[in-house]
């Protein structure tokens, strides 16, 4: 498959290389390809990672992101699942730049040709792409309105290292705000832990 992953910093970086590894074609999308040449992946800019691509990855600051889709203008983006792994944060990283919605919630609404699926926000870039070098299994969980999109997001999650047993579909784009939210408790635990690669996991109820 084709993945667009729109920006260049470490997430983008690690799910181009972990997909790319997996036997995607993977292309990253910078507003200055020119200056990114040194990343050891293709670049290009963000018209041409978009029309490559199939599938589309948001890895870009959520502070910024609907201005950055909207610079590629929304013919370019419809039809293409949108996979958005952003999470608005102010500058001091203190405070949710989203508090009463979500960025996946903002991006769906400004593409509604555009389906989007939130997923993979709970956790760092080494825990996206090697969730088997946790201490055991956990969960990624995915939001989003179309379930053709939440099936390909969800192979796309497997080629990463989640089996559909760690995959948890919590429901509309809407609750991308459960999701973008946690940031905050993610601070929290990173400070207790003294570092950021960890995941949570969902423990139900033991069988009566």
């Amino acid at each position: 498959m084709r993945i667009g992953l729109l920006g260049t910093g470490n997430v983008a970086r690690a799910l181009a290389q972990g997909w790319r590894a997996a036997g995607h074609d993977t292309l990253l999308g910078s507003r200055e390809p020119k200056e990114r040449t040194d990343l050891g992946l293709p670049v290009a800019d963000l018209s041409g990672a978009t029309a490559h691509a199939e599938v589309l990855v948001n890895a870009t600051p959520g502070n910024v992101s609907v201005e950055l889709l909207r610079s590629i203008g929304a013919p370019a983006l419809a039809g293409k699942v949108l996979i958005d792994v952003g999470v608005g944060l102010t500058d001091d990283y203190t405070e949710l730049s989203h508090p009463n919605s979500s960025l996946g919630e903002q991006i769906q609404e400004a593409f509604p040709l555009t389906p989007v699926v939130k997923t993979l926000c709970t956790m760092d870039s080494t825990a996206m792409t090697a969730p088997d070098g946790l201490e055991g299994p956990s969960t990624v969980f995915l939001s989003g309105d179309d379930a053709e999109a939440k099936r390909t997001t969800g192979r796309l999650l497997t080629d990463l290292g989640w089996p559909p047993s760690s995959q948890l579909d919590i429901g509309g784009i809407t609750t991308a705000r459960g999701q973008e939210h946690f940031a905050l408790l993610f601070m929290g635990i990173a400070g207790g832990l003294g570092a950021h690669t960890f995941n949570i996991k969902v423990v139900p109820r033991a069988a009566a």
